[in-house]
């Protein structure tokens, strides 16, 4: 019989690891199932983290929001509550990310652009308003100022009266990726090691169950990394972190539980799925062999998932309701703990209730009427399914080998070699869309000139900045001034004394100084960090 043709001469996935046509148990050499599976909720924990997965309980649905005034933000947070939404997740403005006022001069035109503006502990008080935040999982997407963010959450509860025992939630506190992959850094990398590590201690003798870290493959890979990359450069910075951690004393079993990592679900399925259940069983190995970690729970990875933004596209965006099902499907049958799903108008404007609606819908979706959630790792055993999640752990491996040999991550990315492997990632792909041998629908192939957008988009109110602005200036005319200079004289002896920050940022909060006023304190002492060129 003639062979039959193909389409093309090679299919590979986007790390570019192989695909054959077909796929046989001799794919699978050196591989038993007692080994490299293991049953759900025990190490390697490749099937998943808990026995019984969705049949027990479904995915934190978490969609992330956040834009304008608190006020506004806290509108949509009610919104998604009231459609179903399980957990709530805070996107920040630029401003407030990397450590100014509202009324900054620097601050000025991106005042609640991409996130909502946080200036004091009235703005974060409004932003949660009538939400009761010892019923609710919250999610703060914070780094550089992460620990201010969550020393005025921390007020606010005390406001409220609500134990800090009680609060359960994340902050990301991921600032190695900041300097490799976002750019909202703002202090040197030893004084952000230095205060994520005294989150970790704070936390883990008063906020017990706060997730203490998100540590972040999302931006890695939004920024152009492939799936290969994204694990290894995430698990690197996880490796620093906890290094750091112990050397500053703490046993590695007691902050562990606590770390969670924050991965993006991209376009190719199967590879998609087969990273996820890669994650699990190089973080458990990691955890027990390399870190002697004794609690099973240290072993486990739990992971939110957010759908891809940069595969999303401004052409026929009605087209992105269908990638973000395909994404938001592989992240459950990977085996997610919390997703947020990406809206459809994303690649023009900030979400429309309409469009998170249909966001949020595609979740629930999944969850009630596709079935998927009826059976553990349902793909588990798929002989093309675990070739592909061997060859990922394979290549991870092989870069962490690389990384340490050039003396660690910080090294690693002081010498630019992260940055370079992320920048030659994203240009092979761009060449490859170029060439059409990536075909991107409406983009690149199926092009409509003559389309129009079919639905309205948000567009924030103008006068926002204007009125964060005044807000925030006639709190600083209100209030009481000695206050505000007694906890910032406070908070800068204890940097200074190199003691954990977090009281003196909880008290500061409380005084009422603002975000950048707190920050300008610790670039005093700390200093700013400056990118060096990557050539």
């Amino acid at each position: 019989m003639a062979p039959h043709k193909e389409r093309k001469g090679e299919f590979e996935t986007s790390s570019g690891i192989k695909i054959k046509a077909v796929y046989d148990g001799s794919d699978l050499t050196c591989f038993t199932p007692e080994k490299n599976l293991g049953a759900p909720g025990f190490f390697p924990f490749t099937r998943g983290i808990y026995p019984t997965m969705y049949r027990g309980k479904l995915w934190t649905m978490r969609q992330y929001a956040g834009f304008g005034t608190a006020e506004e933000s806290n509108r949509r947070y009610r919104f998604l509550l009231a459609q179903g939404q399980t957990g709530l997740s805070v996107a920040f403005d630029l401003p407030t990310q990397v450590g100014l006022d509202s009324d900054h001069p620097q601050a000025k035109g991106e005042v609640g652009k991409v996130g909502v503006a946080i200036d004091s502990i009235h703005d974060m008080e409004t932003l949660f308003k009538g939400i009761p935040l010892d019923r609710v999982s919250v999610s703060m997407t914070i780094n550089a100022t992460a620990a201010i963010i969550l020393a005025m959450y921390l007020a606010v509860a005390r406001h409220k009266r609500i134990p800090w025992a009680k609060l359960s939630g994340t902050i990301q506190n991921d600032l190695l990726k900041e300097y490799i992959a976002r750019g909202t850094y703002v202090f040197p990398p030893p004084a952000s090691l230095k205060i994520i590590t005294q989150i970790l201690s704070f936390c883990q003798e008063r906020v017990p169950r706060w997730n203490t870290m998100s540590i972040s493959g999302y931006h890695i890979r939004e920024a152009g990394a492939n799936a290969v990359q994204e694990l290894a450069f995430t698990f690197a910075n996880a490796i620093t972190y906890i290094e750091a951690a112990v050397r500053d004393g703490l046993d590695v079993d007691a902050f562990a539980p606590r770390l969670s990592f924050f991965l993006a679900s991209h376009n190719q399925f199967f590879e998609e799925i087969a990273k996820f259940r890669a994650a699990r069983r190089i973080w458990a190995k990691l955890m027990k062999e390399r870190f002697k970690a004794k609690n099973p729970l240290s072993w486990a990875f739990r992971f939110h998932t957010q759908t891809s933004g940069v595969t999303l596209t401004a052409q026929q965006p009605e087209n992105n309701v269908v990638r973000v099902a395909l994404q938001a499907l592989a992240a459950v049958l990977g085996g997610t703990q919390s997703l947020h799903t990406n809206s459809r108008d994303e690649a023009l404007a900030l979400p429309s209730e309409e469009s998170v609606q249909i966001a949020l819908r595609t979740q629930q979706i999944i969850a009630y009427e596709s079935g998927v959630a009826s059976t553990v790792d349902p793909l588990g055993g798929s002989f093309f399914v675990e070739a592909l999640t061997n060859s990922i752990e394979k290549g991870v491996w092989d870069y962490l080998k690389k990384i340490e040999n050039l003396g660690g991550m910080l090294s690693a990315i002081e010498a630019g070699y992260i940055q370079r492997e992320i920048q030659e990632s994203a240009y092979t792909y761009q060449k490859k869309v170029e060439r059409k041998e990536q075909v991107v629908i409406g983009l690149n192939e199926l092009v409509n000139p003559e389309e129009k957008i079919r639905f309205g988009l948000y567009a924030p109110p103008r006068i926002v900045e204007k009125a964060q602005v005044a807000k925030l200036r006639r709190l600083k005319r209100e209030r009481s001034f000695r206050k505000v200079e007694k906890s910032l004289r406070d908070l800068r002896r204890a940097a200074d004394a190199q003691r954990n920050l977090m009281p003196f940022l909880v008290a500061a909060a409380q005084a009422e100084a603002t975000l950048g006023e707190i920050c300008a304190v610790l670039k005093d002492v700390f200093g700013v960090y400056k990118e060096a060129a990557v050539v």
